[in-house]
């Protein structure tokens, strides 16, 4: 998958489209990630104990990979990520537009 975690991503599809944030965590078997502040929903959690209330807490669900565009740190556009091997053998991300390691 070409976003990992700690990324800036772009949501470009959904009811959050044109919202940005951090990828929190990264699903590769279902190819999903959860981003801060996206696809928020309210959680109902009943009291465990005698006397303890029971609240509403909202949580972050994750959203599909293809819903979401990279933003490249360098040039602070969406882009694409294409792969580049340097001459010490890695492999690198790198932006589709300024050419520039991710």
């Amino acid at each position: 998958m070409r976003i990992k975690k700690n990324d800036k991503v772009k949501i470009i599809a959904g009811k959050d489209s044109g919202k940005s944030g951090k990828v929190l965590r990264v699903i590769n078997s279902d190819s999903k990630i959860t981003v801060e502040g996206i696809n928020i929903i309210k959680k109902h959690i009943r009291p465990k104990k005698d006397g303890e209330k029971g609240q509403r807490v909202e949580i972050a669900v994750p959203i599909d990979v293809s819903n979401a565009m990279l933003v490249c740190p360098n040039c602070s556009k969406e882009t694409r990520v294409e792969y580049a091997i340097d001459k010490a053998g890695n492999k690198n991300r790198v932006c589709k537009k300024c050419k520039k390691n991710i």
